[in-house]
């Protein structure tokens, strides 16, 4: 019998992260916090798009439509806050 895949991956560091709103920030600061290895091929293109290209690396993008729509797709994947203004 395998392990069981829950063990280890519960608690508040592992719930989904919540995406301002386009009132709330007008860009997003993202980090990817775990790995798309072992997950559907469509979300490590996703990460891709959103130019995540390893764990624990960082883009800034533009809060829009568009991008909320991929950051909900791997929204369990990263972190989201607002980017700080310059």
């Amino acid at each position: 019998m395998g392990r069981n895949p829950v063990v280890g991956r519960q608690g508040p560091a592992y719930h989904a992260s919540v995406i301002p709103t386009e009132a709330a920030a007008s860009r997003l600061r993202v980090k990817q916090i775990r790995s798309g290895i072992g997950h559907a091929a469509t979300m490590r293109r996703t990460l891709i798009a959103l130019g995540l290209k390893h764990h624990q690396s960082v883009s800034e993008l533009p809060n829009t439509a568009s991008v909320r729509g991929m950051l909900i797709k791997v929204r369990h994947l990263v972190d989201v806050a607002p980017a700080q203004e310059k």
